[in-house]
């Protein structure tokens, strides 16, 4: 059937009984049919023409769709396969510099959204990581979620969490410094948002430069690393919920007032409990009797 390039339902039956159709008329003339029956047969003759065009022009246009439809099917089918085959290739790419550069591939947890410690970037925490990369056990891939929701993959080696991680409040200032800079190159590899980079960045900075830390008073020392603990914990936590997270490189001084004055009590109590004990231990002196 030949293909139509044209709606027939916008054409206009034509008057069969001008001019132009005369010699049309006249072959159908006869003795017994008039030039005005001639003309009638004419036009039900187009008529019927243009209805069985009209169901062909239908008949068409769906079988249009249903092309199009299949073609726009085998060209998504056809992206998708070249998606995973390019994902397959970055996952194997990865995997091979993986084993190429593995002090760059440390089993450090990268959790996204969660709180993780900053042992794991001081030179004991990398040190710690390298004693326990065992090539044979871990190299093998486990899937985990990312930051937007995607999937990826990471060492078996860098599900594992450290067997003797050290809190954030028990680090010292050189371990916390050493673990800074190691730590927002970390974030920034692993792709995440960098808007919570840039906050975390100045929050620590922030925490560097504060009158406690740099204080001769051990108590503000502890204070200080125990608030950073207590604020970034709270902080990964908030990220998740309908409200988001707050601007957590502004130091909240009465939260670090409120922290000081809590590691001040338990040290008192600390000392306390110590003279007591030191006290019930020492020797009762000798009373001469008489």
């Amino acid at each position: 059937m030949q293909r139509l390039h044209s709606d027939p339902s916008l054409l206009i039956c034509p008057d069969f009984l001008t001019d132009t159709y005369q010699t049309s008329r006249a072959s159908l003339v006869t003795p017994t049919i008039t030039e005005e029956q001639a003309a009638d047969l004419l036009r039900t003759v187009w008529v019927t023409t243009n209805n069985a065009l009209r169901v062909q022009w239908q008949q068409q246009l769906i079988e249009d769709e249903c092309l199009q439809a299949e073609q726009r099917h085998l060209a998504e089918e056809a992206a998708e396969r070249v998606q995973q085959t390019l994902r397959l290739e970055e996952e194997t790419t990865k995997a091979d510099e993986r084993k190429k550069n593995r002090s760059k591939h440390l089993p450090i947890p990268m959790r996204p959204r969660h709180y993780v410690e900053l042992y794991y970037w001081t030179n004991l925490g990398i040190q710690d990581a390298h004693s326990t990369y065992h090539t044979r056990d871990d190299e093998g891939l486990l899937p985990t979620t990312t930051a937007d929701g995607t999937t990826t993959w990471v060492t078996a080696a860098g599900a594992k969490p450290s067997s003797a991680v050290i809190a954030d409040r028990n680090l010292s200032t050189v371990e916390f410094a050493q673990a800074v800079p190691q730590m927002i190159s970390a974030l920034e590899e692993y792709d995440w948002l960098v808007q919570r980079v840039s906050m975390l960045a100045r929050f620590w900075g922030t925490v560097m430069l504060h009158r406690y830390w740099n204080s001769i008073d051990p108590i503000a020392q502890r204070a200080i690393l125990i608030y950073q603990e207590e604020q970034r914990r709270a902080w990964h936590n908030a990220i998740p919920l309908p409200k988001g997270a707050w601007d957590i490189s502004i130091i909240d001084d009465a939260a670090l007032l409120r922290t000081y004055d809590r590691v001040f009590r338990d040290t008192r109590r600390q000392d306390l409990a110590v003279d007591r004990t030191v006290s019930l231990r020492a020797p009762l002196p000798n009373i001469a009797l008489t």
